[in-house]
């Protein structure tokens, strides 16, 4: 079971090596390299000890040997957790939406601002992938975990936006609230700068300075982005659930959660791998950037709590938020090998761990997944 007290960061020894520049593309789709940047020979075969995560040199399309065989894992995993928004029946949700004791004003502005965040952030998600993470990744292994997890980002929006229309929700207000609402917008201009260095066609690694925007930009993603931010909308979606309201809304925040666990515990891994392999960029100065950017994050998803309950709604607050945010950054935080900045925080929500695995049966919103892999597979009561 994933979850966060017991998921577990992998790394793979690495032999070090002098960074090589990657080429950045002109095109705006900023291509991958397609050839090795500069092998022994033209026509040398892979050498497993060579391979690197970020100014690798050998040839980028050959994905065996394996060296970072964690990342083709985690890829095999997400691949058996496939899933589609309309294999989820909306009916129910429809109904209590529209009933006039269904949900209350705040319950509905809850949702509509939860949703307002989320179906922009996971394309924004997607295009960092697509345009820029994945063409600064030299480790073919991990190029595949990202592959396929720009395709998940896909299958969530297309989630959010199914959610949307089957309410009937002004799709014009629900998609521009990240420019509207502040609590939202503040989020997005938070983490866009740090998705506009990667998406640069003119951005490339190779020199200490860039490398760590690279290693900044993959943190502030996988750590705060997927790993923070997310997790005020899933519990207020979920909390919605377990009270058997909003129950296919819930469903499928719950398949959307499991993706983004597994996500960001590929993030870290990827994280930790470039940190190995590249010593050099773990300095004092660094890491005391990051310490602000997480403290910078959880007032921001603090700020949101507030805005999206203001008067506290299905048992919850915005103090326990608070708490939860504090718990999840000391987890994020010592994942990639720095302090917690709250001790002795606890969580207030343990019933969010188990809301992550699925692989196993599970009863949960009165519907029943009996070993969740494809949607071909199904097996629904």
């Amino acid at each position: 079971m994933l979850s966060f007290d017991d998921d577990v960061v992998e790394t793979t020894p690495a032999r070090p090596a002098a960074p090589q520049s990657t080429t950045p593309a002109a095109a705006a789709f900023a291509a991958p390299q397609f050839a090795p940047a500069a092998p022994a020979a033209a026509n040398a075969r892979v050498n497993v000890v060579d391979k690197r995560v970020i100014n690798g040199t050998t040839d980028v399309n050959q994905l065996v040997p394996f060296k970072h065989k964690w990342a083709w894992e985690k890829y095999l995993a997400q691949c058996a957790n496939h899933w589609m928004p309309q294999e989820v029946n909306m009916q129910r949700d429809i109904e209590l939406w529209k009933s006039p004791n269904g949900l209350t004003e705040d319950e509905k502005r809850l949702v509509k601002r939860n949703l307002g965040f989320f179906v922009t952030a996971d394309s924004l998600a997607a295009n960092n992938i697509v345009l820029g993470t994945y063409r600064h990744i030299t480790s073919p292994e991990c190029r595949q975990f990202l592959l396929r997890q720009a395709f998940d980002e896909a299958i969530h929006t297309h989630a959010y936006q199914y959610i949307v229309e089957s309410l009937g929700l002004d799709e014009g207000e629900v998609f521009n609230a990240y420019h509207e609402v502040a609590s939202i917008r503040d989020k997005d201009e938070f983490l866009i700068p740090f998705i506009d260095v990667l998406t640069d066609p003119n951005f490339k690694t190779g020199t200490l300075a860039a490398d760590q925007q690279l290693l900044k930009s993959l943190i502030v993603f996988a750590c705060i982005m997927e790993g923070m931010f997310f997790y005020v909308g899933f519990v207020q979606i979920l909390a919605l659930g377990r009270q058997n309201k909003m129950t296919g809304a819930a469903e499928q925040y719950q398949y959307i959660m499991r993706d983004e666990s597994m996500h960001c515990n590929f993030g870290i891994d990827l994280i930790n791998t470039i940190k190995q392999e590249n010593p050099q960029l773990w300095t004092d100065s660094f890491k005391a950037e990051l310490v602000e950017l997480f403290k910078k994050a959880v007032d921001l998803e603090y700020a949101y709590a507030e805005d999206t309950m203001p008067r506290g709604v299905l048992g919850l607050n915005a103090g326990q938020f608070k708490e939860y945010l504090r718990f999840i950054c000391n987890r994020r935080l010592q994942q990639i090998g720095l302090d917690q900045l709250f001790p002795g925080v606890t969580n207030p929500f343990p019933w969010m761990s188990e809301m992550i695995d699925l692989k196993k049966e599970k009863n949960f919103f009165e519907t029943r997944v009996t070993e969740y892999q494809t949607g071909g597979a199904l097996s629904w009561d």
